[in-house]
């Protein structure tokens, strides 16, 4: 029952809201599986301000339900976040993943950060933190963390936008197709598996396709 409320909450929002939580579920299950060998080894994860500690009982398909329904923001600011949190990754190597313990924090914070840059009106901290579940004083500690991790490397060419659509479109495919996702590693799969960027923001000029997903997306 729960789950068929999720599916409705998430048929009301942009389509890049159901996308990137299906992307960001896959990862947290593979790093989860990687937390679980290394809890059985005996060490234990690196400290980090975005680590509960204990697993948030909201999943990740609800919370970002959760978010669009409240948030207010443009589409736009979904792949925003997403390439922010691929910059908070490839800065920070291994000591952070994207896990069942930090995919909440990360992603209120993410979008908060995508929000004040891209939208010309959106809520403040108190507002965010409250549909994030956390406290004030976390919600700007957690904004603060967050631009010191990503060098505060705020802006996105459009070729980058494009890019970071293209793959967001990807993932839109084969879950209508009920395809298996690309495995971590593979040529054109979300190396936020790996712990890094989806894609290199060297890459060339945004192509007629991505425009087109980028539409797609925001339906």
């Amino acid at each position: 029952m729960a789950k068929e409320e999720e599916e409705h909450e998430l048929a009301d929002a942009p389509r890049v809201v159901g996308v990137l939580s299906a992307l960001l579920e896959r990862v947290v299950d593979h790093n989860d599986a990687a937390a679980d060998e290394l809890a059985a080894a005996a060490s234990l994860p690196p400290a980090s301000a975005f680590r509960a500690t204990a697993r948030p009982d909201i999943s990740v398909r609800a919370y970002m339900a959760r978010i669009a329904r409240f948030a207010g923001c443009s589409p736009a600011c979904y792949v925003v976040a997403y390439v922010y949190l691929d910059r908070l990754l490839r800065r920070g190597g291994r000591r952070l993943a994207v896990d069942s313990y930090t995919v909440h924090r990360l992603l209120i914070t993410a979008v908060l950060a995508a929000v004040k840059f891209m939208d010309d009106i959106c809520y403040n901290n108190a507002y965010f933190a409250r549909v994030g579940g956390i406290s004030l004083p976390e919600m700007n500690y957690l904004e603060v963390d967050f631009l010191f991790s990503v060098g505060f490397d705020l802006n996105v060419s459009p070729e980058t936008f494009g890019h970071y659509c293209a793959v967001l479109q990807s993932e839109m495919l084969c879950l209508e197709l009920r395809t298996p996702a690309p495995p971590a590693g593979s040529a054109g799969g979300p190396s936020l598996l790996q712990h890094g960027c989806c894609l290199s923001e060297d890459d060339g000029a945004t192509t007629k396709s991505s425009r087109s997903s980028q539409q797609q997306l925001a339906a």
